[in-house]
């Protein structure tokens, strides 16, 4: 193996370009080859900062396909830079089964730091820092989403007290609002921010409801990232998953208590029905 070469991780803008580091800069002048998921995006900024290297595609459907290639190249001693369209490579974007295959291959890999929506609108969101979740998309379906997020809400019952943040795209942002509201509750603080660094650059801080209403009313365009607060330690009291389970495993078998319960709670099925079983061994 060529010791010289290796992959580098650069960050690339969100949205505004002169938000491009000078360390980046260079290591993408002095790579052999930049890795992009699109590249008319990437070309754009390499043309904005005079930037020559050859670019080549590399996203979610041909990824799994490349990393061979990609990794003998960097054996032969070739500088690999990879990108993102925006943001951190890796974070919601590919990448990660490529940094795998290379840290099993033994090839050097390295990063330049820069933007990260989720980081940026966390500082913006006025919610606790940390800890917090970076979860990535939800599911594109209702039913799906719904059970993700029931997951979630169980870990909060059980404990789990951060700030939640997802990507999500315009057109299924009320949807997720709407189920967000069925799970979590109307009332649950939570932020939507969107085309951060960019010109309309909002953050919008209300309930669920309140955003649901808003976004009702001002449709939305452009990258989005969506924030929930931590639960209030009255909300864990009120919603408490074990006394209900235990009221109702006095009248019904487990498996109808975890039923019943599931569906008072908005909880899956599964994850409630484990928890009545344990209940039902400790009584």
């Amino acid at each position: 193996m060529n010791e010289d070469g290796q992959i580098t991780l650069v960050a690339t803008p969100i949205g505004n370009l002169e938000d491009f580091s000078i360390r980046a800069k260079k290591a993408l002048q002095e790579a052999d080859i930049i890795l992009c998921e699109d590249t008319r995006v990437t070309g754009k900024l390499l043309s904005a900062y005079a930037i020559d290297t050859p670019l080549e595609s590399f996203y979610d459907h041909n990824e799994a396909q490349r990393i061979d290639l990609v990794l003998d190249r960097v054996k032969e001693g070739k500088s690999i830079a990879l990108v993102s369209d925006a943001g951190t490579p890796l974070m919601s974007d590919p990448g990660y089964r490529l940094i795998k295959a290379a840290i099993k291959e033994g090839v050097k890999i390295t990063g330049i730091p820069g933007a990260n929506a989720a980081l940026m609108a966390l500082t913006l969101s006025g919610l606790p820092p940390h800890p917090y979740m970076f979860i990535g998309f939800p599911p594109p379906r209702s039913a799906a989403r719904q059970e993700s997020f029931a997951t979630l809400c169980a870990a909060e019952r059980a404990g789990l007290s951060v700030t939640l943040i997802w990507h999500e795209a315009p057109h299924r942002l009320l949807d997720m609002l709407e189920d967000m509201k069925k799970v979590f509750g109307a009332d649950r603080k939570a932020v939507v921010a969107r085309e951060l660094t960019k010109k309309f650059e909002e953050v919008q801080r209300h309930s669920i409801e309140g955003l649901i209403q808003h976004f009702t009313q001002n449709p939305v365009r452009g990258e989005i990232i969506v924030l929930l607060a931590p639960p209030e330690p009255q909300q864990e009291s009120q919603d408490d998953l074990d006394m209900r389970l235990l009221e109702a495993l006095k009248t019904l078998s487990v498996k109808d208590a975890a039923s019943v319960v599931a569906n008072m709670v908005h909880l899956p099925k599964r994850v409630v029905y484990q928890r009545a079983l344990e209940l039902s061994k400790i009584g």
